[in-house]
Formats: C-alpha cells, structure tokens, sequence
C-alpha cells in the first residue's frame, strides 16, 4: 500500500505521547492561525480559480469562519481538556473517579470541493486539540485550492505529526485500506457509504456529513420580503453549492405567487439585471456538475432565472414552479443555484411530505407566528439535523451551535467544543487505594446474603423519592 509507511510514520509519532501536551496543541493551532493570515490571497486566488467565489464569500467561509473557530477553541482548550469527576457511590468515596480525554491516534480527514479550505480545516482544528496526528485529503476536484493546500500547509505543521495527501479514487481507495483510529468525511452520501465500509473493516469509528435536500416551509404569516431576501442568499451563496442551503420550498400557491416577484427583486439586488456579469455570484466547480444540474432545469416550469454558459460553466439564479414529487429536481441534492418550489394546501401536507423523505440536513421555517407548529417546535413532529427558524442558512456560522448529522445527512455531530469531542476518546478510569483492603472483603469469595446485602446497600442506585422502610 503506498500509504503505509505514511500512516506508520505517523503512528510512531502519536505513540511517542508528542501530541498530547496542551503546549504542543496551543502551538500546532497557532500555527494554523498563521497559514490563514499568511495565504490570505492565495487562498482567494485559488477559490476564485476555483469556484469563480467572489472574495467577500471566500474570506467570510474560508477565512474568518475558520479563524473563529480557531480563536473559540483556543480560548477553551485548558477547560475542555480537564478530566470530568464522575459521582461515587459509598464503596468509592475513597477513591479517585473521573472520565479522562485521550486522543484517538491517528486520523483520516477527507474534505469536500465545495468550501475546500473550511471543510478541512475545521475538522483539523479539532482533531489537532484533541491531540491526534492527522492526515488530510483535500478534495482533488478543487485543483488550485488542493495544490496550494498541499505545498504551504505542511510549512507549518509538525510534518512528523501531520500530513497532506493528494489523490484521486483510485489513490483515496488505497489510502482507506490503511488502519486509521478516526476517519472524518464530508461528502455525498453515496461517497459515504463507502468510507463507512472501509472503516468498518477495522472497526474505525466515523463522522460523515453527507447533506441532504432541506427543505424551506413558508407559511402564509410572514413578511414576503425579508423572506425572498433570506431564502436567495442562502440558496445562492456559492453558486447554491452548500449543503446547508434551502433545497426546496414548500408554500401555499397563494404564498407562492407573493414569492416569485419579491424573488425576482431580491436577486436583481443582489447580483443586478445580468448575474454573469456580477462580480458577487460564483460559477459551478467542473463540468460534470454543470451537466447534472443543468438537466435538472427541465423540472416544472422556469419561473426566474434558467440562463446557462457552457463555456464559463454558469447558470443563473433560478427558480422553478409547478415542480412534481417526481421530477428530477425532486431525485437528488440539487447542489447548485436552482430553487423548486411544491405547493401544498396546509402545514400538515408539508409536514407528511418531508417526513416521507429522507432525513435532510436541515430545516428552515419562515412564519411571523411563532406559535406555527413547525416553526415553535419542529423537533416534536419532523426529523432533521439542524433547525434555522426565520433564518436562510445561518446556523453554520457559529462556532458554538453544533451541527448534528443522522441518518442520510450523515453521522456525528461537530463545531466548537464538539469538533474537540469528536475526536476525544473519552476513557473512564477509577483510582483506587492499595490499603483499605476490608472495604473489598464483601465482593469476595465465599459468597453470602449477609455480604450481597452489603454490597446492595453501598452500591445501589435509587430513584429521587423513594425512601426505604428499615
């Protein structure tokens, strides 16, 4: 396996306890603080080249959303790294019982195309808190930001302790054969079933957030304009290329009529009367992807949008109406700047319709009534991993909410301190003295009701309430 002595240099490094002090951790993390303040421009030149992403975009998600992150767990690592005391009962009282946080070992970062620098590094920034070696692979469909990824960020880390590896399928198979004790992935769901079953074979634990087609209800009690305002730039960001983004609309056909103009308006402002020349909306990654979505038009009926460049692989912000259950857009994980909208005549029909589908990512509800079922309490009827209320895709900019992943969205949960427990092994331990030995006499052989009953009365547990008759 090409990867082996890779993975082996690696391991003797982490086995040799050199990432465990917090002062390594604290200088390893500070050391990322410099790559981003340092490869500033060319980490907007190269998603640029990439992504066609307007510089306000790239230096938002890229840049500063990882240096948040970065500041937040530096702020927090004395705290989070401190061993968590556990209750006792009267046979411990003595002793010392608290849960201890180690590192895994090593592991495996696999990183999509579509934030290539955010989705790498907020995982790494975590697994390097919590004391781990690392490698990391950057998607190779992201070219610029994967050659830049793998030729400055190894000058500054611990290249004993971390690496960058560049490589396709093929190569990206080969290095999930190795034995890693973490592998966090974020990709399609059909890329994650994979990396699960390769994990599997050495009974690796995994994160995978994987997306899903969110859906957005908007209910009849809203404010039609702050609604089209928020609903296109958190579709539209990026190209739509964003796996929090809105990836449906569910609305009333009355709601939908007030809708599509304050879209049209909404986009206008943004990105002006011809979106190709504005210099604040992206281009799609490749042209695979632009072939996929640009099928995906045929769906119901262009209502806004629906311009298409071959050549600069552009498609314009694009609404579709009249949209079936059945049609394409309905199939998959839309990915790109296309928002289909399904009507339906009542909340409880928007409910039963995402509740037949798989679990999405996220759910966004816009009500001015906070009392609408879906908008007060969601969680209670519909099954989902992250909740925006009159939001657009806000929640993935803070550090401190997590983002919970299950089912088809994915498996795992991170951001913030969750990012540190992730990849935190949390081990149990219980520190006992070498004297005092009586204590231990009743769980000893011969066994007798008199030391059962001994053991009953300093081990049990009750429920609060209960009292026991003597």
């Amino acid at each position: 396996n090409p990867y082996a002595g890779l993975v082996g240099h690696l391991r003797a490094a982490w086995l040799s306890g050199r990432t465990r002090p917090m002062e390594y951790r604290v200088a390893q993390l500070e050391a990322l603080g410099r790559f981003l303040d340092e490869k500033k421009e060319e980490i907007l030149e190269a998603t640029a080249l990439d992504l066609g992403k307007p510089s306000f975009e790239a230096y938002f998600t890229e840049i500063l959303l990882c240096k948040n992150e970065l500041n937040d767990t530096l702020n927090n690592l004395s705290h989070w790294m401190k061993d968590e005391h556990v209750c006792k009962n009267l046979v411990t009282q003595l002793d010392s019982a608290f849960i201890h946080k180690d590192p895994y070992g090593v592991v495996l970062i696999i990183a999509p195309w579509n934030y290539p620098i955010h989705l790498f590094l907020v995982p790494l920034i975590g697994a390097i808190a919590a004391g781990n070696c690392v490698v990391v692979k950057p998607s190779e469909i992201a070219k610029n930001t994967e050659k830049l990824v793998a030729e400055t960020l190894t000058c500054y880390l611990d290249n004993d302790c971390f690496a960058v590896v560049t490589a396709g399928v093929e190569g990206t198979t080969k290095l999930l054969e190795n034995k890693f004790d973490y592998i966090f992935f974020t990709g399609s769901p059909s890329v994650g079933r994979i990396v699960m079953t390769a994990a599997a074979k050495h009974l690796t634990p995994v994160t995978l957030e994987l997306g899903g087609k969110n859906p957005c209800y908007i209910s009849d009690s809203c404010n039609v304009q702050n609604v089209a305002r928020r609903v296109a730039w958190g579709r539209f960001f990026n190209a739509g290329q964003t796996c929090v983004a809105p990836d449906y609309v569910l609305c009333s056909l009355e709601m939908q009529e007030k809708l599509m103009p304050a879209l049209r308006e909404a986009i206008k402002e943004f990105y002006g009367p011809n979106p190709q020349e504005s210099p604040d909306f992206g281009r799609i990654i490749g042209d695979k992807q632009f072939h996929r979505i640009r099928a995906l038009l045929r769906s119901g009926r262009v209502a806004i949008g629906g311009q298409t460049d071959e050549k600069e692989r552009y498609i314009a912000p694009t609404v579709l109406a009249d949209v079936q259950p059945s049609d394409p857009a309905m199939q998959e994980e839309i990915f790109g700047p296309i928002l289909p909208f399904i009507t339906v005549a009542t909340m409880d029909e928007a409910i039963d319709f995402i509740n037949a589908r798989p679990r999405p990512l996220a759910l966004y509800a816009f009500s001015c009534d906070s009392k609408v079922r879906v908008v007060q309490a969601p969680e209670r009827e519909l099954d989902f991993s992250l909740v925006d209320p009159n939001g657009g895709r806000d929640p993935t900019t803070n550090p401190r909410p997590v983002l919970c992943v299950a089912g088809n969205s994915g498996l795992g949960l991170y951001h913030g301190k969750f990012t540190f427990d992730t990849f935190t092994h949390r081990r149990g331990c219980l520190h006992r003295s070498m004297g005092l030995e009586a204590l231990n006499a009743p769980r000893y052989p011969p066994y007798s009701q008199q030391k059962l009953g001994m053991l009953t009365a300093t081990t049990e547990i009750k429920r609060r309430g209960m009292c026991t008759l003597l």
